[in-house]
């Protein structure tokens, strides 16, 4: 366990039981940004574990202190466990935040799912006095899916729970803190400017792709090893280009957790058709690994390894933004995401990003962004290896400063103090 003691009396009281990722960045930023905190973590291990048993853990480690006024964690926390083991604590205003939520978790059969864990979620926002979600698809994938989550009971349920906790949800996009990559862009980059209304024929050609994923609003996420791939690309011209911008093959980022919600077969296998089609392209799979990593990466290692220019976490953080500038576009085939830390970052270090038009990405991404199907996905890919310069001389339609912890630095200073929301 980390520890982290202000000097004087601490007002604050932020508990993280599970340590990493995102979860430690909200906590580190907290801490640095906040007076008066006081910090228990625990490590970003066994996720499991945690949610079960860190509250008990929490309830014998975090010392009585009057000066208190304020708890926060993150829902993997059992708060209803917590309070009801330590009463000096239930006394203080709590806030629970949501980087994610287990009632929508995917799972690939309903009865894999742990009933316990969304459970758990369900209590501790019915002891708390501020429930905050990073999205509003967050809260309401969490709110509506209340009634047939409790539905699994057999019998005797409870009652009216969503409408109990509504009243203290609120919606705070987590604070990103985007740093300054000017001098880590490549030349195509740093030279980029809006039109200034003037619309260029590539402009229409990404315009065209979010008028496409309109026709199709229920995308279809695919199991099989190789999704369908339409091998007729998007009519637009195809023209040479005398630039840098087009003779480098277009290098594809995914930077995301090597784990099963974050499809990693999709991904893997969209790529594999675009080699099968001869399509000159570079990646870096970016992200961290946990203890089961998905099969589909010790194959894919040895099937585009050709292609691969990056391969696994990066521990140093300017070396990963180098790589999210050097690359041209990101993509996201999750299954289960509320926000979407990486994909921010990689827009702002000038990335064009494709997400699927479901989760949380429509909340964020123009149309133009988002695809609808696998073979949706597939076919823009192919149209970027053709074409580089529509990925390189774009300029994302996406304001990454409203995410920034200076745009948002005030909400959380105010839901840290006692008379805050």
């Amino acid at each position: 366990m980390q520890q982290s003691e202000v000097c004087g009396s601490p007002c604050v009281l932020l508990l993280e039981p599970f340590y990493g990722g995102s979860h430690k960045q909200l906590i580190d930023l907290l801490k640095e940004n906040i007076p008066s905190c006081s910090v228990f973590t625990l490590p970003a291990k066994k996720w499991h574990w945690r949610a079960r048993t860190s509250a008990l853990f929490f309830s014998q480690t975090v010392p009585t202190c009057s000066s208190y006024r304020v708890l926060f964690s993150s829902s993997v926390l059992n708060l209803c466990e917590l309070v009801s083991l330590r009463p000096d604590l239930a006394r203080l205003k709590k806030v629970l935040y949501f980087h994610e939520n287990q009632l929508v978790y995917p799972v690939r059969k309903s009865q894999d799912r742990d009933f316990q864990y969304g459970y758990n979620e369900v209590l501790s926002c019915l002891v708390s006095d501020v429930v905050v979600f990073n999205s509003h698809f967050n809260m309401d994938s969490f709110l509506s899916s209340i009634l047939p989550f409790m539905k699994k009971i057999p019998d005797h349920r409870p009652k009216d729970l969503a409408q109990q906790i509504r009243p203290k949800c609120v919606v705070m996009n987590y604070p990103v803190q985007f740093p300054d990559v000017s001098s880590l862009l490549p030349e195509h980059k740093r030279t980029r400017h809006p039109c200034s209304g003037k619309t260029s024929e590539d402009d229409d050609i990404i315009r065209k792709w979010g008028r496409q994923s309109q026709d199709d609003d229920v995308i279809r996420q695919s199991s099989l090893l190789r999704p369908p791939c339409g091998s007729k690309t998007i009519e637009t011209p195809v023209r040479e280009v005398a630039s840098a911008a087009q003779v480098k093959p277009l290098h594809i980022v995914w930077p995301h957790r090597w784990e099963h919600d974050k499809n990693p077969e999709l991904f893997f296998n969209t790529l594999l058709r675009l080699k099968e089609k001869l399509l000159d392209f570079h990646v870096s799979v970016l992200g961290e690994t946990f203890t089961d990593v998905p099969e589909i990466f010790s194959l894919a290692r040895v099937s585009l390894d050709s292609n691969i220019l990056n391969w696994g976490f990066l521990p140093s953080k300017d070396h990963y933004l180098q790589v999210l500038c050097d690359a041209d576009v990101v993509v996201s085939t999750a299954k289960h995401e509320f926000f979407g830390v990486a994909m921010l970052e990689a827009v702002h270090c000038g990335c064009f990003p494709l997400c699927p038009k479901a989760l949380v990405y429509p909340e964020i991404f123009p149309e133009q962004y988002l695809y609808s199907t696998p073979e949706q996905l597939c076919k823009r890919l192919q149209e970027l290896c053709r074409r580089p310069d529509l990925a390189r001389k774009h300029i994302t339609m996406v304001d990454t400063s409203l995410y920034s912890w200076t745009s948002l630095k005030t909400q959380f200073q105010s839901l840290l103090t006692s008379d805050g929301p």
